[in-house]
């Protein structure tokens, strides 16, 4: 018989055992928000047409808060939320850890792209963003939204996506750590549907991916995600504002 804990002499209540994340979602939610992202994104190109600023930030902003609204909605309706099945809540641990795995990438991300430029030429190593937004000059507003949707709304909804949703249908089919973290790396760099990218993809992924498997839990990827994704967003912010040449 299991003897009950006691709390410590400060008087400080004992730790929680960590939560069982049982869920009754799997592959095929992963299938269906990304499906969702793909046909919001065609939906909306073939829609706009050839859009103005406002429509533009729609079209980019869109698709990716819809994927991730929706992947949390599947944790709700048919898991325990976010927080059990992503592991999504605020751990300092997980946000420093986040941190410095993010810093490391920024470099091996820098260094990459880089390399990256010089092999294909600053053209084809453009993301997608970037070419939408080539020779597009934003009202301020705007141009800040679209920085901040680059740097921290789009990296959570892509987790919440590729290294929630994925990762844990994954995980649910007791696949081991190493074999999730290869193959969701490889499906984020593959779903960004940018296939000249796909490599410099891969390399930005890993750390981001190392994030989610030493702590066990989403936090840290995503503030990985978003470290990695800050001198990109701003530098999105200074040429749609015209304070940088494209």
């Amino acid at each position: 018989m299991n003897t009950p804990q006691q709390p410590d002499p400060a008087g400080n209540a004992p730790p929680l055992p960590p939560p069982v994340r049982n869920h009754r979602w799997g592959l095929g939610a992963f299938f269906f928000v990304q499906a969702i992202f793909v046909l919001v994104s065609v939906t909306l190109a073939a829609a706009l047409g050839s859009p103005d600023a406002v429509t533009l930030v729609v079209m980019l902003v869109l698709p990716t808060v819809l994927a991730g609204a929706v992947a949390v909605m599947i944790t709700v309706v048919r898991g325990n939320g976010p927080r059990l099945d992503f592991g999504l809540e605020w751990h300092w641990s997980d946000v420093t850890t986040g941190l410095a795995i993010g810093g490391v990438g920024v470099v091996t991300t820098t260094i990459a792209s880089m390399l990256w430029m010089q092999w294909v030429g600053p053209n084809n190593a453009q993301s997608t963003v970037s070419s939408l937004l080539d020779g597009v000059r934003l009202p301020p507003m705007l141009a800040v939204v679209i920085f901040l949707h680059v740097w921290l709304v789009a990296p959570l909804c892509e987790e919440l996506l590729y290294r929630g949703l994925l990762w844990g249908a994954m995980e649910r089919l007791r696949w081991s750590q190493l074999n999730v973290f290869v193959l969701s790396t490889a499906v984020f760099a593959i779903g960004h549907l940018e296939p000249e990218r796909t490599a410099l993809l891969l390399v930005i992924a890993i750390p981001i991916g190392v994030a989610r498997m030493v702590t066990g839990r989403l936090t840290a990827s995503v503030v990985a995600h978003q470290v990695n994704n800050f001198l990109p967003a701003l530098g999105l912010l200074l040429i749609s504002l015209g304070l940088l040449p494209a």
